[in-house]
């Protein structure tokens, strides 16, 4: 397992190295009946604010990474027909539902202060880090807001800093907020969405996230992702705790691990999981870096590969969720990787909400 020094250093260098009969006469659209509204549709949070976290030259989670997943919807033809969440910034209220206090108050003192890196970990920072963080949690909960209401059907949230790293009390591995963790706290509490799933297929293991949730018989946490591997957890045995217990389930995989592998585990073991857990809403750490290629990984998902687990969680998302199913963008770090891997994800999440 790579020491965080190798990690960040392998980081560094690989940043550095998308039949009409026209005789027929035309007929009119029928007009829309005001008092009918629109069917749910796909949501897509994107806030240029986002790419105001800068984390110097030369380092893999950049902000050019927002503009090749945009780039890659635009390309694919799926932008119009994704429906605009607002970001707002999350609330310190809203933020203490996952965090300590203590943590939330250091890393705004580091960032407010000038820091370069958060002094809890590997997170590189700058001045307006705190800002884009927030509004990348908050925009999130307007997406649970949606979802849960019932205006969306799914969504898809292209933010950064990503978040599956963050533990309750420290940020690292890039990670200043977990964005899903306060999801899942957020739909709980205000929607009384009281059981959540969450899956997370990024290369690394979500370790924040399964930190958070360890001892919580209320969210079932499961990951795939590549061991042995930054940041060194995820085992097998790592199973949770106290009421908690069973409800976390790792998968880890070697290097060169794919579609085999990762598929298999998803319908293997989370399908099951998710039908005897029997969640109100499927949340899902979209971490492109196991598509191969990635510099910091060295899965070999393919884009078909993203596409078929996505339609796997569709389908466990509409038979014990109500369909209501939320992705939030973590890591890929190859910028012609990660596009389209997300196009191919939201592709799907459209064809659902669609109907099609």
């Amino acid at each position: 397992m790579p020491t965080r020094r190798a990690f960040l250093k392998l980081a560094a260098a690989a940043a550095a190295g998308a039949c009409l009969d026209l005789a027929a006469e035309e007929k009119p659209e029928p007009k829309k009946d005001p008092a009918m509204p629109d069917a749910p549709k796909t949501g897509l949070l994107f806030d240029k604010r986002c790419k105001q976290h800068e984390t110097g030259e030369d380092h893999p989670e950049c902000p050019e990474r927002l503009d090749a997943v945009h780039a890659a919807l635009k390309k694919a033809g799926l932008l119009e027909k994704l429906a605009p969440v607002e970001a707002r910034e999350a609330t310190d209220a809203e933020l203490e539902a996952v965090h300590a206090q203590a943590y939330l108050a250091t890393a705004k003192k580091d960032i407010a202060a000038g820091r370069r890196q958060l002094n809890t970990g590997d997170t590189q920072v700058s001045g307006t880090s705190w800002t884009a963080a927030c509004l990348a949690a908050g925009g999130l909960l307007n997406a649970v807001d949606a979802v849960a209401q019932g205006t969306l059907r799914n969504a898809f949230c292209a933010v950064r800093p990503p978040g599956h790293h963050a533990s309750a009390a420290r940020g690292m591995g890039f990670c200043i907020l977990n964005n899903v963790a306060l999801a899942a706290r957020y739909a709980q509490r205000k929607h009384k969405l009281a059981k959540v799933a969450i899956a997370d297929w990024d290369v690394h293991h979500g370790n924040g996230t399964q930190d958070i949730f360890y001892e919580d018989e209320t969210v079932l946490f499961f990951s795939t992702h590549q061991s042995p591997w930054y940041p060194g957890t995820g085992a097998a045995n790592e199973t949770g705790a106290g009421k908690g217990l069973g409800a976390t389930i790792n998968c880890p995989f070697a290097a060169g691990a794919g579609r085999k592998e990762i598929l298999g585990a998803f319908a293997d073991k989370f399908a099951p999981a998710v039908a005897k857990f029997k969640p109100d809403l499927l949340l899902l750490s979209a971490g492109f870096d196991s598509r191969a290629g990635d510099p910091l990984g060295k899965f070999t998902l393919a884009d078909e590969d993203f596409a078929a687990l996505t339609k796997l969680l569709l389908s466990l998302a509409q038979d014990h969720a109500a369909g209501r199913l939320i992705s939030v963008l973590e890591g890929g770090y190859n910028l012609n990787g990660l596009g389209p891997a997300a196009a191919a994800h939201v592709t799907e999440l459209v064809t659902a909400s669609s109907g099609a």
